[in-house]
């Protein structure tokens, strides 16, 4: 449990990690199969359901900060965004009557039907 100061930037579904005086990162949480959790007042943690014993804890400066990256991180996942394509797709659907994927030719593809999962 050593603390350490880090830069950190959230690109789609990865969380990089800098050294404050280094433009490289360090290294990169997939945000995936992973649980965001508001621990204190300016404090979340991100552990991971096939590592529970694994938990990375970020101090913000605020707790309005704190909140703002809880909510960003939880929108980050692939499976989210999956389900809120299928989403909108639904609702796009239900208003034309017409599939707006199925110009794109991927209207079947499992990955975007409801009950589909990643193996």
């Amino acid at each position: 449990a050593v603390l350490k100061k880090r830069l950190v930037k959230l690109v789609v579904n990865f969380l990089f990690y800098f050294r404050t005086d280094e433009a490289e990162p360090i290294g990169a949480l997939l945000l995936e199969h992973c649980r965001i959790t508001k621990e204190e007042e300016n404090v979340f943690s991100i552990s991971f359901i096939e590592e529970p014993e694994s938990k990375y804890c970020f101090e913000c400066a605020t707790e309005e900060q704190c909140q703002e990256w809880v909510e960003a991180l939880k929108r980050a996942s692939y499976e989210f965004l999956r389900r809120s394509l299928i989403f909108y797709r639904n609702e796009i659907q239900k208003m034309t009557g017409k599939d707006p994927l199925e110009q794109y030719g991927i209207s079947e593809e499992a990955r975007f039907q409801l009950g589909a999962h990643r193996q």
